[in-house]
C-alpha cells in the first residue's frame, strides 16, 4: 500500500505544492482590492473637479430660471391690466351705445352657430 504524504510534494494535476494556491488567491485579491481602490480614487478626484462645474452651471440654471419666472410675471402683470382695460372700455361703449352692442351680440352669435354646426 501506498503512503499520502502532504507536505510540500507537488500536486500530481497542477505541478504546485498546496500552499501555492493560497498564495496565488491570496496575490489576485490583493490585485483586485488595489484595483478597486484605484477605481474609487479615481471616481472621487473626477467628483471633487466636476463638483465646482457642477454647482457653477446649477447656479447659471437657476440664475435662468429666475429671469424668466420674473419676465412671466412682468408679462402676467401687464395681461390682467390690459384685460382690466379692455372690459372697462366694453363696459363703457356697451352703456353708450346699447342697441348696436345687442347687434353685434347677434351676428357674432349667428357667424359662430354657422361656423360650429
Amino acid at each position: 500500500m501506498e503512503s499520502a504524504s502532504y507536505g510540500n510534494t507537488p500536486n500530481s494535476t497542477t505541478g504546485l505544492s498546496p500552499g501555492t494556491g493560497e498564495a496565488a488567491i491570496n496575490k489576485a485579491s490583493s490585485a483586485a482590492h488595489s484595483a478597486v481602490d484605484s477605481f474609487a480614487n479615481a471616481a472621487d478626484d473626477a467628483t471633487r473637479k466636476a463638483k465646482p462645474r457642477i454647482d457653477k452651471v446649477a447656479t447659471m440654471a437657476h440664475d435662468v430660471v429666475d429671469k424668466a419666472a420674473g419676465a412671466a410675471a412682468d408679462t402676467a402683470d401687464k395681461l390682467t391690466a390690459r384685460s382690466e382695460s379692455l372690459v372697462s372700455d366694453t363696459c363703457n361703449y356697451v352703456s353708450a351705445n346699447p342697441l348696436k352692442s345687442v347687434g353685434i351680440a347677434v351676428l357674432a352669435g349667428f357667424v359662430l352657430a354657422r361656423i360650429v354646426l
